[in-house]
């Protein structure tokens, strides 16, 4: 095991992004054109018949310098239990009145209208996508990442700001506390909200568990080496539930870890993801 001194050093010295969410869909073309009314691009696609399944990449900009969200559809499986865990994307767009009204349009679902947000003045709004997954449509100057936040419930807040600080190299942005609706958040991410998009945790006060369901897989993110971020990890009590090195049939070199309550989280080789 590397001492945990070089480990430390490597997390300041290692540049990382979110890459890109991933997730199960029952019906591919339908989430495709639900993301295109968000203004989504449908960025990359491809087929493995050998594996019977498709993948579909979206997002507001390149992947190599955009978050993305990369849709699995398996053939046959039309429908996914979302579970607990997972709460919802953000998408941050100058207009949410004008977008619901063309999600409205083009047959998409909304959960809330466009209004301000509890307590505050920023207007928002959900959608649901045809699977399930919750939208959330945050007012915001225009920005260069839309696509901004993805939201997952933790059992203890502390626990994990501190693990997605010390182990992740994330920053922590903010926090926010709701005692008339009993839950705390936290923002943490590798760069400032207007820019980039960011890990929001919630703790709904007394609940430590979530069921995670079978439809939201992992998040990918980006580091310039996987062999020395699995060291880092180890070094800081992290998890590693894959063990870095190429990926079989690919080459891309990549590394896994589970973070305290159980979401997944890949690490992708920088050079071999450009």
């Amino acid at each position: 095991m590397a001492s945990a001194e070089p480990a430390s050093e490597w997390l300041q010295q290692d540049s990382r992004r979110m890459l890109h969410a991933v997730y199960r869909v029952g019906d591919m073309q339908k989430h495709i054109d639900f993301y295109k009314l968000l203004g989504m691009k449908l960025l990359r696609q491809r087929d493995i018949p050998d594996d019977k399944y498709t993948n579909a990449f979206l997002g507001f900009g390149p992947e190599d310098t955009n978050f993305a969200i990369e849709l699995t559809y398996n053939y046959g499986v039309d429908s996914y239990d979302i579970g607990e865990g997972f709460g919802h994307f953000g998408v941050a767009l100058p207009d949410v009145a004008a977008a619901v009204d063309k999600i409205k349009a083009g047959g998409g679902t909304i959960t809330r209208e466009a209004g301000p947000v509890k307590g505050g003045s920023t207007v928002i709004a959900f959608a649901k996508d045809p699977t399930g997954y919750m939208w959330e449509l945050i007012q915001r100057p225009q920005t260069k990442e839309p696509l901004c936040q993805v939201m997952l419930r933790v059992g203890d807040l502390q626990r994990s700001i501190d693990y997605f600080t010390n182990v992740m190299g994330m920053k922590l942005l903010r926090t926010r506390d709701v005692p008339d609706h009993k839950y705390t958040l936290a923002f943490l991410g590798y760069g400032p909200e207007e820019d980039n998009c960011v890990l929001e945790l919630t703790y709904n006060y007394g609940k430590t568990e979530y069921a995670k369901g079978n439809g939201y897989a992992q998040v990918a993110l980006s580091t310039r080496d996987v062999y020395k971020t699995a060291e880092q990890i180890r070094a800081a009590g992290g998890t590693i539930s894959r063990e870095p090195g190429p990926v079989p049939g690919i080459g891309t070199k990549v590394m896994a870890t589970m973070d305290p309550d159980g979401y997944k989280w890949v690490f992708v080789d920088e050079d071999d993801f450009n």
